[in-house]
């Protein structure tokens, strides 16, 4: 559902002049027109989510078990690294048809491949890496595709936060779609301390398991 939703906002949805929109669940599939919440695109976006995370999820075991388990599962995550590299070339076509902001970015700020570059890295040096056991590394890899994939995203898209299918004036962006300044700045002084704990409460806690599970 992460990648479904995900694929909606690189879609666009029907926005009109006020802002709101109505989405069935599903109307005839396509991408274009009168379109619901889950069509092919949409759901290529949910299956490659799909085993994007089941690698990375098969990569932190490997990397937490030893003895079959880790074999097994080691075997499992590289049969998802080769469903999910025909699904992320599938994927990236489409989304340069569908959403024509993509193509755009791309072309008048040529310095966004950065994005896609670190993706095509992350992934293949996350199988590279898991096929000679280095684990830690490829748990990392696996990460920096997933952060290089979902930057590609934000870089595609922007300035826009949910795009317009139907009219791109209608979009919502950075702007039209931003708080008010006060509201910025006191979300932003909650939001240093708050991710500040969040990040030390996530170094306490995986201090606390490292290691292997016995």
């Amino acid at each position: 559902m992460l990648g479904v939703a995900l694929g909606n906002v690189v879609r666009g949805v029907p926005l009109d002049p006020s802002g709101y929109f109505f989405l069935p669940l599903w109307t005839n599939f396509s991408p274009g027109g009168q379109v619901g919440i889950i069509d092919w695109y949409t759901l290529l976006v949910g299956a490659t989510a799909f085993l994007a995370l089941a690698v990375h999820g098969s990569l932190w075991v490997v990397l937490k078990t030893t003895g079959s388990l880790q074999d097994r599962t080691r075997s499992f995550g590289a049969r998802c690294w080769t469903g999910s590299l025909v699904l992320t070339l599938f994927l990236s076509a489409a989304s340069f048809s569908i959403q024509a902001n993509v193509m755009h970015q791309f072309r008048s700020h040529p310095w966004g491949v950065i994005f896609p570059a670190v993706a095509i890295a992350g992934f293949i040096g996350a199988r590279i890496l898991s096929s000679r056991h280095r684990d830690t590394p490829a748990f990392l890899a696996s990460g920096l595709y997933l952060a290089g994939m979902l930057a590609s995203v934000a870089f595609g898209v922007f300035p826009n936060v949910l795009p317009a299918n139907t009219a791109p004036d209608l979009s919502l962006t950075i702007h039209n779609a931003a708080a008010g300044e006060y509201g910025l700045t006191a979300g932003l002084w909650w939001f240093i301390p708050g991710m500040a704990l969040a990040i030390a409460y996530s170094i306490v806690v995986y201090r606390h398991f490292a290691g292997k599970v016995e």
